[in-house]
Protein backbone atom coordinates (compact mmCIF):
# COMPACT_ATOMS: atom_id res chain seq x y z
CA UNK A 1 0.00 0.00 0.00
CA UNK A 2 1.69 3.44 0.70
CA UNK A 3 4.74 1.95 3.07
CA UNK A 4 6.97 2.24 0.87
CA UNK A 5 5.63 6.10 -0.71
CA UNK A 6 6.00 7.47 2.89
CA UNK A 7 9.43 4.76 3.53
CA UNK A 8 7.41 3.25 6.56
CA UNK A 9 8.84 -0.17 8.08
CA UNK A 10 5.26 -1.07 8.69
CA UNK A 11 1.94 0.78 9.23
CA UNK A 12 2.57 3.42 11.99
CA UNK A 13 -1.55 3.70 12.46
CA UNK A 14 -2.81 0.51 13.10
CA UNK A 15 -5.52 0.18 15.25
CA UNK A 16 -3.99 -3.57 17.06
CA UNK A 17 -2.97 -2.88 20.32
CA UNK A 18 0.68 -3.39 19.76
CA UNK A 19 3.11 -2.57 22.86
CA UNK A 20 5.65 -1.14 20.81
CA UNK A 21 3.50 1.82 19.88
CA UNK A 22 2.66 2.94 23.58
CA UNK A 23 3.34 6.57 24.13
CA UNK A 24 3.52 7.47 27.36
CA UNK A 25 1.20 10.51 27.21
CA UNK A 26 0.41 12.67 30.60
CA UNK A 27 -2.94 10.99 31.44
CA UNK A 28 -1.13 7.53 31.02
CA UNK A 29 1.58 8.63 32.83
CA UNK A 30 -0.66 9.74 35.84
CA UNK A 31 -2.73 6.41 35.80
CA UNK A 32 0.81 3.97 34.94
CA UNK A 33 1.51 5.52 38.49
CA UNK A 34 -1.65 5.21 40.32
CA UNK A 35 -1.34 1.33 39.51
CA UNK A 36 2.10 1.15 40.64
CA UNK A 37 1.59 2.86 44.00
CA UNK A 38 -1.66 1.01 44.59
CA UNK A 39 0.34 -2.66 43.54
CA UNK A 40 2.89 -1.34 46.18
CA UNK A 41 0.41 -1.30 49.05
CA UNK A 42 -1.20 -4.02 48.54
CA UNK A 43 -4.93 -3.01 49.40
CA UNK A 44 -7.83 -2.43 47.17
CA UNK A 45 -8.97 -3.45 43.63
CA UNK A 46 -8.31 -0.82 41.29
CA UNK A 47 -10.21 0.89 38.66
CA UNK A 48 -9.14 2.66 35.45
CA UNK A 49 -11.40 4.34 33.34
CA UNK A 50 -12.05 6.03 30.19
CA UNK A 51 -13.78 6.62 26.78
CA UNK A 52 -14.03 4.51 23.98
CA UNK A 53 -10.43 5.05 22.10
CA UNK A 54 -8.66 6.44 25.03
CA UNK A 55 -6.12 3.59 25.10
CA UNK A 56 -7.13 1.17 28.34
CA UNK A 57 -6.57 -2.04 26.59
CA UNK A 58 -3.01 -1.00 25.39
CA UNK A 59 -2.19 0.24 29.08
CA UNK A 60 -3.10 -3.28 30.15
CA UNK A 61 -0.97 -5.21 27.92
CA UNK A 62 1.46 -2.92 28.89
CA UNK A 63 1.49 -2.89 32.69
CA UNK A 64 1.12 -6.87 31.83
CA UNK A 65 4.42 -6.66 29.91
CA UNK A 66 6.51 -4.87 32.48
CA UNK A 67 5.71 -6.13 35.51
CA UNK A 68 8.57 -7.39 37.10
CA UNK A 69 8.96 -11.32 37.42
CA UNK A 70 7.76 -11.76 41.12
CA UNK A 71 4.33 -10.49 39.85
CA UNK A 72 1.89 -13.41 38.55
CA UNK A 73 -0.35 -11.93 35.93
CA UNK A 74 -3.83 -13.00 35.47
CA UNK A 75 -5.65 -11.30 32.14
CA UNK A 76 -8.75 -11.24 31.45
CA UNK A 77 -10.10 -10.15 28.41
CA UNK A 78 -13.50 -11.17 27.65
CA UNK A 79 -15.51 -10.63 30.94
CA UNK A 80 -18.62 -12.15 29.56
CA UNK A 81 -18.38 -14.77 31.61
CA UNK A 82 -20.42 -16.67 34.45
CA UNK A 83 -18.86 -16.86 38.12
CA UNK A 84 -17.71 -20.49 37.51
CA UNK A 85 -16.08 -19.50 34.35
CA UNK A 86 -14.03 -16.94 36.13
CA UNK A 87 -12.85 -19.13 38.71
CA UNK A 88 -12.02 -21.43 36.19
CA UNK A 89 -9.99 -19.01 33.93
CA UNK A 90 -8.10 -17.68 37.34
CA UNK A 91 -7.14 -20.83 37.92
CA UNK A 92 -5.70 -22.15 35.02
CA UNK A 93 -3.69 -19.14 34.87
CA UNK A 94 -2.23 -19.70 37.60
CA UNK A 95 -1.14 -23.08 36.44
CA UNK A 96 -4.18 -25.58 38.31
CA UNK A 97 -5.44 -28.23 35.56
CA UNK A 98 -7.98 -30.34 35.70
CA UNK A 99 -10.15 -27.52 37.13
CA UNK A 100 -13.38 -28.39 34.29
CA UNK A 101 -15.05 -30.63 36.37
CA UNK A 102 -15.04 -30.09 40.12
CA UNK A 103 -17.44 -28.08 42.47
CA UNK A 104 -16.87 -24.24 42.82
CA UNK A 105 -16.36 -25.34 46.23
CA UNK A 106 -13.45 -27.85 45.64
CA UNK A 107 -12.20 -24.76 42.84
CA UNK A 108 -12.15 -22.13 45.55
CA UNK A 109 -10.60 -24.23 47.91
CA UNK A 110 -7.41 -25.09 45.44
CA UNK A 111 -7.35 -21.44 44.35
CA UNK A 112 -6.35 -20.71 47.99
CA UNK A 113 -4.11 -23.17 48.55
CA UNK A 114 -2.23 -22.18 45.18
CA UNK A 115 -2.91 -18.15 46.48
CA UNK A 116 -1.09 -18.95 49.99
CA UNK A 117 1.71 -20.77 47.88
CA UNK A 118 2.55 -18.14 45.85
CA UNK A 119 2.69 -15.90 48.17
CA UNK A 120 4.46 -17.45 50.69
CA UNK A 121 7.37 -17.44 47.43
CA UNK A 122 7.41 -13.61 47.40
CA UNK A 123 5.01 -13.97 44.66
CA UNK A 124 2.45 -11.38 43.90
CA UNK A 125 -0.70 -12.09 41.94
CA UNK A 126 -2.39 -9.64 39.79
CA UNK A 127 -5.50 -9.79 37.91
CA UNK A 128 -6.20 -7.85 35.14
CA UNK A 129 -9.81 -7.53 34.05
CA UNK A 130 -10.54 -5.56 30.53
CA UNK A 131 -14.01 -4.66 29.13
CA UNK A 132 -14.88 -5.21 32.91
CA UNK A 133 -18.48 -2.91 31.98
CA UNK A 134 -19.80 -5.65 29.93
CA UNK A 135 -19.21 -8.11 32.90
CA UNK A 136 -22.40 -9.24 34.43
CA UNK A 137 -23.32 -8.65 37.95
CA UNK A 138 -22.87 -11.88 39.24
CA UNK A 139 -19.58 -12.47 37.86
CA UNK A 140 -18.56 -9.07 38.95
CA UNK A 141 -19.64 -9.85 42.94
CA UNK A 142 -17.42 -13.26 42.61
CA UNK A 143 -14.32 -11.23 41.90
CA UNK A 144 -14.94 -9.25 45.07
CA UNK A 145 -15.45 -12.54 47.01
CA UNK A 146 -12.18 -13.70 45.10
CA UNK A 147 -10.05 -10.35 46.61
CA UNK A 148 -11.29 -11.12 49.97
CA UNK A 149 -8.31 -14.14 50.03
CA UNK A 150 -5.86 -13.27 52.21
CA UNK A 151 -3.76 -13.46 55.32
CA UNK A 152 -3.75 -11.62 58.51
CA UNK A 153 -1.12 -9.28 56.76
CA UNK A 154 -1.65 -8.67 53.07
CA UNK A 155 -3.98 -9.47 49.97
CA UNK A 156 -2.84 -12.62 48.23
CA UNK A 157 -4.27 -11.46 45.26
CA UNK A 158 -5.02 -7.65 43.68
CA UNK A 159 -7.48 -6.49 40.77
CA UNK A 160 -7.36 -4.18 38.15
CA UNK A 161 -10.56 -3.41 36.83
CA UNK A 162 -10.55 -1.12 32.50
CA UNK A 163 -13.26 0.10 31.86
CA UNK A 164 -15.89 2.82 30.34
CA UNK A 165 -17.52 4.91 32.04
CA UNK A 166 -20.32 2.86 31.96
CA UNK A 167 -18.61 0.88 34.54
CA UNK A 168 -19.10 3.94 37.01
CA UNK A 169 -23.07 3.78 36.67
CA UNK A 170 -22.64 0.48 37.21
CA UNK A 171 -20.47 0.37 40.43
CA UNK A 172 -23.14 2.97 41.43
CA UNK A 173 -26.19 0.95 42.00
CA UNK A 174 -27.06 -0.86 45.37
CA UNK A 175 -26.29 -3.97 44.36
CA UNK A 176 -22.51 -3.86 44.04
CA UNK A 177 -21.59 -1.48 46.45
CA UNK A 178 -20.02 -3.74 48.45
CA UNK A 179 -17.65 -4.03 45.35
CA UNK A 180 -17.32 -0.32 45.18
CA UNK A 181 -16.02 0.30 48.59
CA UNK A 182 -13.00 -1.92 47.87
CA UNK A 183 -11.78 -0.30 45.15
CA UNK A 184 -9.28 2.03 47.03
CA UNK A 185 -7.25 3.81 44.41
CA UNK A 186 -9.23 4.85 40.97
CA UNK A 187 -7.84 7.15 37.72
CA UNK A 188 -9.79 8.46 34.29
CA UNK A 189 -7.72 8.76 31.22
CA UNK A 190 -8.06 11.76 29.26
CA UNK A 191 -8.12 12.44 25.72
CA UNK A 192 -4.91 13.98 24.16
CA UNK A 193 -4.17 17.46 25.27
CA UNK A 194 -2.94 19.02 21.08
CA UNK A 195 0.92 18.53 22.39
CA UNK A 196 0.39 15.36 23.41
CA UNK A 197 -1.69 14.47 20.29
CA UNK A 198 1.56 16.62 18.87
CA UNK A 199 3.79 13.77 20.61
CA UNK A 200 1.79 11.02 19.87
CA UNK A 201 1.81 11.29 16.00
CA UNK A 202 5.32 11.81 15.68
CA UNK A 203 6.37 8.95 17.93
CA UNK A 204 4.30 6.03 15.78
CA UNK A 205 5.45 7.76 12.60
CA UNK A 206 9.15 7.21 14.57
CA UNK A 207 8.27 3.70 15.62
CA UNK A 208 7.04 2.59 11.83
CA UNK A 209 10.56 3.66 10.61
CA UNK A 210 9.81 7.31 9.20
CA UNK A 211 12.78 9.60 8.88
CA UNK A 212 11.73 12.51 6.91
CA UNK A 213 10.81 15.77 7.34
CA UNK A 214 6.82 16.94 8.78
CA UNK A 215 4.62 14.50 7.37
CA UNK A 216 1.48 16.18 8.14
CA UNK A 217 1.30 19.66 7.41
CA UNK A 218 -0.05 21.92 10.68
CA UNK A 219 -3.10 23.02 9.04
CA UNK A 220 -3.93 19.39 8.90
CA UNK A 221 -2.53 18.75 11.98
CA UNK A 222 -5.12 20.79 13.80
CA UNK A 223 -7.86 19.81 11.24
CA UNK A 224 -7.16 16.25 12.21
CA UNK A 225 -6.98 16.90 16.29
CA UNK A 226 -10.37 18.57 16.19
CA UNK A 227 -11.98 15.61 14.35
CA UNK A 228 -10.51 13.07 16.45
CA UNK A 229 -11.37 14.88 20.24
CA UNK A 230 -7.98 13.62 21.18
CA UNK A 231 -8.99 10.24 21.14
CA UNK A 232 -6.35 8.18 20.15
CA UNK A 233 -7.99 5.19 18.21
CA UNK A 234 -9.63 7.80 16.00
CA UNK A 235 -6.42 9.63 15.26
CA UNK A 236 -5.18 6.38 14.10
CA UNK A 237 -8.28 5.97 12.12
CA UNK A 238 -8.22 9.44 10.27
CA UNK A 239 -4.10 9.72 9.86
CA UNK A 240 -4.62 6.21 8.46
CA UNK A 241 -6.84 7.20 6.04
CA UNK A 242 -5.13 10.60 5.17
CA UNK A 243 -1.84 8.80 4.01
CA UNK A 244 -4.02 6.76 2.00
CA UNK A 245 -5.19 9.33 0.50
CA UNK A 246 -2.06 11.43 -0.11
CA UNK A 247 -1.16 7.57 -1.62
CA UNK A 248 -3.93 8.08 -4.11
CA UNK A 249 -2.88 11.25 -5.16
CA UNK A 250 0.87 10.69 -5.19
CA UNK A 251 1.62 13.61 -2.34
CA UNK A 252 4.08 13.04 -0.61
CA UNK A 253 2.85 15.14 2.76
CA UNK A 254 -0.27 15.24 4.28
CA UNK A 255 -2.63 18.50 3.98
CA UNK A 256 -5.81 19.70 5.26
CA UNK A 257 -7.60 18.15 1.84
CA UNK A 258 -6.61 14.78 2.83
CA UNK A 259 -7.71 14.61 6.47
CA UNK A 260 -10.73 16.36 5.11
CA UNK A 261 -11.34 13.19 3.06
CA UNK A 262 -10.62 11.07 6.14
CA UNK A 263 -13.44 12.78 8.03
CA UNK A 264 -15.58 12.28 5.29
CA UNK A 265 -15.20 8.61 5.26
CA UNK A 266 -15.18 8.02 9.07
CA UNK A 267 -18.52 8.17 10.84
CA UNK A 268 -17.56 8.48 14.54
CA UNK A 269 -16.15 12.09 13.19
CA UNK A 270 -18.40 13.17 10.44
CA UNK A 271 -21.34 14.09 12.70
CA UNK A 272 -18.81 16.29 14.72
CA UNK A 273 -17.50 18.13 11.54
CA UNK A 274 -21.15 18.53 10.21
CA UNK A 275 -21.94 20.29 13.61
CA UNK A 276 -18.85 22.54 12.81
CA UNK A 277 -20.10 23.18 9.33
CA UNK A 278 -23.25 24.35 10.94
CA UNK A 279 -21.50 26.69 13.12
CA UNK A 280 -19.45 28.45 10.40
CA UNK A 281 -22.35 28.73 8.31
CA UNK A 282 -24.32 30.52 10.96
CA UNK A 283 -21.99 33.11 11.75
CA UNK A 284 -21.68 33.35 7.90
CA UNK A 285 -25.12 34.01 8.29
CA UNK A 286 -24.85 36.30 11.18
CA UNK A 287 -22.14 38.40 9.65
CA UNK A 288 -24.12 39.02 6.32
CA UNK A 289 -27.21 39.81 7.79
CA UNK A 290 -25.68 42.46 10.26
CA UNK A 291 -23.89 43.55 7.09
CA UNK A 292 -26.48 44.16 5.48
CA UNK A 293 -28.46 45.64 8.04
CA UNK A 294 -26.13 48.30 8.10
CA UNK A 295 -25.96 49.27 4.34
CA UNK A 296 -29.87 49.15 4.43
CA UNK A 297 -29.95 51.50 7.40
CA UNK A 298 -27.32 53.99 5.74
CA UNK A 299 -29.62 53.52 2.57
CA UNK A 300 -32.91 55.04 4.16
CA UNK A 301 -31.34 57.32 6.91
CA UNK A 302 -28.58 58.58 5.13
Amino acid sequence: MYLDHFHFVERPFSLTPDTGYYYNNFSCQEAMNVILVALESGEGIIKITGEVGTGKTMMCRKLLNDLPDEMVTVYLPNPLMEPQQLYRAVAQELGLDAVADISVADLLNRLNVRLINLAASGRQVVVCVDEAQSMPVETLEALRLLSNVETEKRKLLQIILFGQPELNQRLAGKDLRQLRQRIGFSYTLKPLTFDGFQGYLCHRLHVAGYGGGELFTNGAQRQLYRAARGIPRLVNILAHKSLMAAYGRGATRIGRRQVKQAIADTDDVSCSTRQWSVIVFGAVVVLLSCYFGIKTAHYFFG
